[in-house]
């Protein structure tokens, strides 16, 4: 194979997915080990994972690999084989997704990062192996009966507005370490406390309950394989879901449902909406809430002011970027304006 990125604009890439014949399972996982080479192991990877036809977003590091792909249904075989022979991720705990959609991914997006999860920590200055303790969907649930336990969302505020397990506290952040900081700061009367935490897919769980260990907490515990795994154990063992509403995933779907339940509202008129998307203009590109009904009448966009600008002409657009605030100004504006500001929610 000639590249090792890639090369096809998004309408020629969903092209490519509408074509295919066959289904897709999409998947994730993370482990932290120490990677030696991961520049040389990310084009080694690459290049294997895209003869298979894995598409996806791995993020690689010294520290280890994170990843949220998508496998054709043929090659999922082939593919457990290939991560059982790499000696770094032999044995590999996967986590399947509740629902699959052919357009999840659209291209394999891999990268070399300092760390797998961006969390703003001095790993240096605690142990990150020394990390709470795993529990099973049914020991979670069980655990949430319990008097004085504290369950913890370790997601940003985006993804536990749509769904959360009863009576989590959730903290509303942009960023894993402002979720940190939060927490850490929110309970720190409460070391003693019996601990839940929880995130989609467990990895954030990881660096954060040991650094919570290293805080001085005393009786930490994380949801294993996160939402993701703990949807499927729930089905597979018919288990009451302790989770309401939908687990936001970072791919095209921007949510998968775990029950029935419509948590949130659409942020421009307030009905009932837990459908996320992006500003249908792409200057802005804001994440927000939005329900068919005003995703009609304004086009996809959040704004009137981002509907005006989708109907200049390009050049016109491209004079008014220019001038535009940066994106994070942009989304702390439109925020405000939509969504008042709570240091930390207890649902």
């Amino acid at each position: 194979m000639k590249h090792l990125h890639n090369i096809y604009s998004r309408e020629d890439l969903l092209k490519q997915r509408k074509a295919e014949n066959f289904s897709r399972k999409t998947v994730s996982f993370y482990r932290y080990v120490i990677i030696d080479t991961p520049h040389e192991l990310r084009d080694s990877l690459y290049s294997d994972w895209y003869a298979m036809g894995v598409l996806g977003r791995v993020y690689l590091a010294k520290e280890g690999i994170n990843a949220q792909i998508s496998v054709p249904e043929p090659q999922v075989g082939q593919f457990i084989n290939y991560l059982n022979n790499t000696p770094y991720f032999a044995d590999m705990p996967m986590k399947w997704a509740v629902e699959d959609d052919p357009l999840s991914f659209l291209k394999l997006k891999m990268k070399v990062r300092p760390k797998i999860v961006a969390d703003g920590l001095e790993d240096g200055s605690f142990d990150v192996t020394n990390v709470g303790r795993h529990l099973t969907a049914e020991e979670f649930n069980a655990a949430l009966q319990e008097e004085g336990t504290i369950v913890v969302d370790m997601r940003n505020h985006y993804e536990s507005e749509i769904g959360h397990f009863e009576n989590a506290l959730c903290p509303d952040v942009d960023t894993f370490r402002e979720e940190i900081e939060y927490v850490t700061k929110v309970l720190e009367d409460k070391k003693d406390a019996k601990i839940l935490m929880y995130c989609t897919g467990g990895v954030r769980c990881e660096k954060a309950s040991a650094y919570l260990k290293h805080k001085g907490f005393q009786n930490i515990n994380q949801l294993y394989g996160g939402i993701i795994e703990y949807a499927r154990q729930i089905k597979e063992l018919n288990l009451d879901s302790k989770f309401r509403g939908k687990n936001f995933v970072f791919d095209e779907r921007l949510g998968e449902r775990i029950t029935d339940d419509i948590i949130a509202r659409c942020h421009q008129c307030g009905a009932p909406c837990d459908t996320h998307t992006n500003c249908a203009n792409d200057d802005c590109h804001l994440l927000f809430i939005q329900c068919p009904a005003c995703a009609e009448k304004h086009a996809g966009c959040c704004s009137e002011q981002c509907h005006d600008i989708i109907l200049l002409p390009q050049d016109e657009r491209i004079k008014i970027r220019e001038s535009m605030r940066s994106r994070y100004a942009q989304t702390q504006i439109f925020r405000s304006r939509l969504r008042p500001k709570k240091s930390i929610t207890n649902h």
